[in-house]
C-alpha cells in the first residue's frame, strides 16, 4: 500500500476524505494541525476518525495561528456569523475564514509527504456547499499541486506529487451519502465553529446550518450532539 498523507480536522468532511483514500488502496496517515482555534474538540474528533478508520498513523502539527488573528475561528473579539444576524452563507468570504490556513496545512502535509516518501496528498476542501473561502476552490488546489513539485526536492526530482479533494465537487449530502457507503461514524466527527469542550455544536453556525441540511437532504438523522 503506498503511503498517502491526509488532512483530518476531525469534521465530517475529513472523515469521509481519509475512508475514500483507504478504499483507493492507500495507507493513509492522517495529519491534524492545531493551529490555534479557539476550541479543540476537533482535534479529539480527529484522533477518534483516525483510529476507527484505520489510518496508518495519525500525527498533529502545532503552528500558531492565533498570534496572527484575523477570523472568529482564532480571535476571539470576532463573533462567528449565525442565522439570526441574517448572515447569507456563501455570499461573501465570512470572518470564518482563516489566513493562509489551507496553504499551510497542505505544506505541512507535503512536508510530511517528502519524509514519508509519500506523493499523495488528501484535502477535504469542497466548492459547492461551503463559505465562500477562496481556498477551498479548484484553482487552489490545482495551484498548490504546482507549487509542490516545483518547492522541493521531491518534486524536482520527478516524484509527481498529486493533491487529490475527492469532494471537491459534491454537495453536503453527496458528501454523507459517500460517507455511510464507506462506513464513517458521523457521530464520532464534530464541525461546529464554536462547538464546546465536549465538542457538543451550537446549531447556528454556517458549518452546522451546512452539515444538519445535507443530512435533511438525504433523509438520515444527523448524529450530531447540541449544546
Amino acid at each position: 500500500m503506498k503511503p498517502a498523507v491526509v488532512l483530518v480536522s476531525g469534521g465530517m468532511d475529513s472523515a469521509v476524505v481519509l475512508a475514500i483514500a483507504r478504499e483507493l488502496g492507500f495507507a493513509p496517515h492522517a495529519l491534524s494541525v492545531r493551529y490555534g482555534q479557539r476550541h479543540t474538540s476537533e482535534l479529539d474528533a480527529a484522533a477518534r476518525v483516525a483510529d476507527a478508520l484505520g489510518a496508518a498513523a495519525h500525527k498533529t502539527v502545532h503552528v500558531d495561528l492565533r498570534s496572527i488573528g484575523g477570523s472568529a475561528l482564532t480571535d476571539e473579539h470576532i463573533d462567528v456569523p449565525v442565522d439570526s444576524d441574517g448572515h447569507v452563507i456563501g455570499a461573501d468570504i465570512p470572518v470564518t475564514y482563516v489566513p493562509a490556513r489551507n496553504t499551510i496545512m497542505l505544506s505541512v502535509a507535503l512536508g510530511w509527504a517528502e519524509v514519508l516518501g509519500a506523493t499523495d496528498l488528501f484535502c477535504g476542501v469542497n466548492a459547492v456547499d461551503y463559505s465562500g473561502y477562496p481556498d477551498c476552490r479548484p484553482e487552489f488546489i490545482a495551484g498548490f499541486e504546482a507549487l509542490a513539485n516545483l518547492a522541493t526536492k521531491a518534486g524536482v526530482e520527478g516524484a509527481g506529487f498529486r493533491v487529490h479533494a475527492p469532494l471537491l465537487r459534491m454537495s453536503k449530502a453527496d458528501i454523507v451519502r459517500e460517507g455511510l457507503r464507506l462506513g464513517v461514524d458521523f457521530s464520532q466527527t464534530v464541525s461546529c465553529y464554536q462547538a464546546d469542550a465536549e465538542g457538543r455544536a451550537c446549531g447556528h453556525c454556517d458549518a452546522c446550518r451546512l452539515r444538519a441540511e445535507g443530512f435533511a437532504a438525504v433523509g438520515v438523522a444527523d448524529p450530531t450532539r447540541y449544546a
